[in-house]
């Protein structure tokens, strides 16, 4: 990681979620199970259609990402109390000391007087 990185735990997937594949800007941190999870998001029919990515596009984009991203496998054990399955995604912000956890999932939000999270929009202007 370069020093003048930001670390990140990364919980969205649009054309920003791109940009962490290209950019040395900042670090990306994931567990497994949100890597995994982009992929089956990927697949859905309706961002199909947005992003006309064919399988094989996919599956490179997910490489790329595993490549590029700090896919943290350590475990901490954490609990969101409005969505237990967010929980993943705080343990790898807790797990991995990354500087902020973005994401618009309103359960994690409500965290944020407690841990590093912003939105999106937050992080984008930050950089």
């Amino acid at each position: 990681m370069s020093p003048e990185a930001t670390r990140t735990v990364c919980t969205w997937c649009n054309s920003v979620a791109q940009s962490i594949v290209e950019s040395a800007r900042f670090d990306v941190v994931m567990s497994i199970e949100r890597l995994a999870e982009i992929g089956r998001v990927l697949a859905y029919p309706k961002i199909h259609r947005k992003l006309k990515w064919d399988e094989q596009r996919i599956e490179q984009f997910i490489r790329q990402l595993y490549v590029r991203a700090e896919v943290d496998l350590r475990s901490t054990s954490v609990e969101v109390p409005r969505d237990p399955q967010d929980s993943p995604i705080l343990a790898a912000l807790i797990a991995s000391g990354a500087d902020a956890l973005v994401s618009g999932d309103r359960d994690l939000l409500e965290l944020r007087g407690k841990y590093p999270i912003q939105t999106p929009a937050e992080f984008v202007r930050r950089l």
